[in-house]
């Protein structure tokens, strides 16, 4: 089963860091990474988005999918009523592929301006030795499953919107 895997740090710099830790995380096949990207909210809350391209291949989602969830994340609840059905049906698009509500809120209220953080869509994780080898970083971990149904139904919205934007 894949997990949608959020690491969070209280600086800016350590999704970089740790981004640049999982390369050799995978090569020891502690963690399979499907694809990533890497977030940074400055200290004025600006987001930058980072596709983190090196470390998968050529399942990855693509930016729509990281632009979608990401921006969604942080700019939607901030946009008002005005955007009331384009937020429901971006909040329906992200439940039809088993990424709830609470799992985004709880991701948008951790990453606060100046801190990062590394989104990973990943499977075979070996989380014992995952989690003692990124100890030293001190990520808030958030995370939920996707099942095989969710897993292709994100692959087709996404694809889909890759080919048409």
């Amino acid at each position: 089963m894949k997990e949608l895997i959020v690491l969070a740090f209280d600086s800016m710099d350590g999704a970089k860091t740790v981004r640049d830790e999982l390369y050799d995380l995978q090569k020891q096949e502690l963690v399979q990474l499907d694809d990533a990207a890497v977030v940074v909210r400055d200290e004025d809350g600006h987001v930058k988005v980072k596709q983190a391209s090196s470390l998968v291949g050529a399942g990855a989602l693509g930016g729509a999918f990281w632009g979608l969830l990401i921006g969604f994340i942080f700019w939607m609840p901030w946009l008002g009523l005005a955007v009331g059905a384009a937020s429901g049906a971006l909040s329906g698009k992200f439940a039809d592929v088993g990424i709830d509500d609470e799992f985004i809120d709880e991701v948008s209220e951790t990453i606060e301006p100046g801190h990062s953080a590394l989104f990973m869509l990943a499977h075979d994780i070996s989380e014992d030795r995952l989690v003692e080898d990124l100890a030293p970083y001190d990520p808030e971990v958030i995370r939920t499953n996707l099942s095989p149904e969710d897993e292709d139904t994100l692959r087709e919205t996404f694809a889909a919107e890759e080919v048409a934007a």
